[in-house]
């Protein structure tokens, strides 16, 4: 009688829930010669997430997370909301390779016990063949990710990198598990990932890891727009957008100079909302609300700024000018307090070209509820996670360097962070570090509970800018890769927490 809703729920494809560790720290126990380790959520979510029924969360709580040491077995420990009961859950590879709900346990009064009955039926999994794991509903072979379709010299010369290269172990060690479960409703997913759109694909990514991590479960029969996502805070429509090099033919043109501040703020203020203008408008063009499987749905655009290596790290500003069409300029009120002025734009103007400012101002964009972005939405961010949830070959320690919003009110500046990546207390989450452009003019606005780890901004018809954000909110980073390193002693080494802040002109930790 127990395990119905579970075994409904956990036999889904899609969905995300909460939970949290059985013990403070994670641990490892043997049971009948078995080794079984504690996991975290996101090394779990990495491998079996996208096996989760969004609906799960209203019967059961997801309490902690397992592996056997050979990683052939998954279990969860689930507290059952009714009756205040424990059962554990074992997830093994179906025929695509992907991890699945297979059994359970029966339910026990206190935790202790169903872990323990979960680390048996693990056991006795481990003396099933591969095929009792099989689900009869799979079709075609597994996803093979890093598989070369092209001739060498077609390869794109990132993914190559990502690819071949040690310090990227932990990025594929957490794709693969990933793409088994990507639906590539257009065909040629993969084949673009390897040559032609590397950059596109893994924004694509991100945000499918994204929309899962938020609880989204994905509707995988529409390839227009990109996603469609429905959970129980309600549902969303997304259509990704990247910006690309310019180009003259087949050769990229170089950006424009911006070492000196004159150059910096040309760039900014004109050449870069010229380069987001164009393919949002063009996105806007296609008219993707007339789609009738989006009806009624928030409609957003999702943006991913590819226009020159690293750029992605400080165009934001440039992002912002464009969407609402407004320059702000410092001043001080009569406490002393530092304010922002608003002023007005109308165009914004690179050479020959000309494009009117505040896309959210033009005619149709008041079917687009909101832009989202981040800078986090590159192979880093693959990385980090993957070595967050313990995948890749252990020997690559990461430093990452950023700045993040300051909440002192009256600061002028970010914070200045540096974290070690491959620290116990570091954590990250896919959504950290989105921002969310509201429209003011949405016809359909959008909720801020469908994206609760971002920073949720607004821009009146005055000018008057809000931002709502989680207490760590990344605006850019860096992160430094060292390969073969041994990590354990690099880390004992280390002295003071994962994460340090600074004042943007302070050279002490706060």
């Amino acid at each position: 009688m127990h395990d119905r809703p579970f075994r409904a729920f956990y036999k889904m494809r899609y969905g995300c829930s909460a939970g949290h560790a059985l013990h403070a720290e994670l641990s490892d126990w043997i049971l009948d010669g078995v080794a079984v380790r504690e996991i975290l959520k996101l090394r779990f979510d990495a491998l079996a997430g996208y096996a989760r029924d969004p609906r799960a969360v209203l019967s059961g709580e997801e309490v902690a997370y397992f592996e056997d040491e050979g990683g052939t077995i998954l279990g969860m420990l689930i507290r059952d909301r009714s009756d205040n009961d424990f059962s554990g859950m074992a997830f093994g590879r179906d025929k695509k390779l992907r991890f699945r709900w297979t059994s359970m346990t029966d339910f026990f009064q206190e935790p202790e016990q169903a872990r323990d009955a979960l680390a048996e039926l693990v056991a006795d999994l481990l003396e099933k063949p591969d095929e009792f794991h099989h689900q009869g509903d799979e079709v075609g072979a597994p996803v093979d990710f890093f598989t070369p379709l092209h001739a060498p010299e077609a390869l794109h010369p990132d993914y190559m990198k990502v690819a071949t290269e040690g310090v990227f172990s932990p990025a594929r060690g957490i794709i693969e598990p990933m793409m088994r479960w990507h639906e590539d409703l257009d065909g040629n997913f993969v084949e673009q990932f390897q040559s032609t759109a590397f950059d596109q694909r893994v924004w694509e990514l991100y945000l499918f890891a994204t929309l899962t991590e938020l609880g989204f479960r994905l509707d995988a029969d529409h390839a227009v727009p990109d996603f469609i996502g429905r959970s129980l805070r309600g549902e969303v429509a997304i259509e990704a957008v990247t910006v690309g090099p310019t180009r003259m033919g087949a050769q990229i043109v170089p950006q424009p100079p911006i070492e000196t501040v004159e150059q910096q703020h040309a760039y900014l203020n004109d050449y870069m909302p010229i380069k987001f203008g164009s393919p949002l408008f063009s996105k806007l063009r296609k008219r993707y609300w007339e789609q009738p499987q989006i009806a009624g749905m928030p409609l957003i655009f999702a943006v991913a700024d590819f226009s020159s290596p690293g750029s992605m790290v400080y165009t934001r500003s440039a992002l912002e000018r464009y969407l609402y069409g407004y320059d702000y300029t410092a001043d001080q009120d009569e406490q002393g307090n530092v304010i922002a002025i608003p002023a007005k734009l109308t165009e914004h103007r690179w050479g020959d070209k000309v494009i009117p400012s505040g896309f959210f101002d033009i005619p149709d964009a008041q079917y687009i509820s909101a832009v989202i972005s981040t800078s986090a939405g590159t192979i880093s961010k693959f990385n980090r996670m993957g070595v967050v949830g313990g995948f890749g070959a252990g020997d690559v320690l990461m430093i990452r360097e950023g700045t993040c919003i300051d909440r002192d009110s009256g600061a002028t500046h970010p914070l200045v962070f540096k974290a070690v990546v491959n620290a116990p207390g570091y954590r990250e989450s896919w959504g950290e570090g989105l921002n969310v452009y509201h429209n003011p003019h949405a016809n359909i606005p959008l909720s801020d509970n469908l994206f609760p780890s971002a920073a949720h901004h607004r821009c009146d018809g005055d000018g008057n800018w809000a931002t709502e954000a989680p207490d760590f909110h990344p605006l850019a980073s860096r992160t430094q890769l060292f390969g073969g390193v041994d990590v354990a002693n690099a880390l004992a080494e280390m002295d003071g927490p994962a994460i340090r802040f600074w004042k943007h002109s302070q050279g002490e930790a706060d």
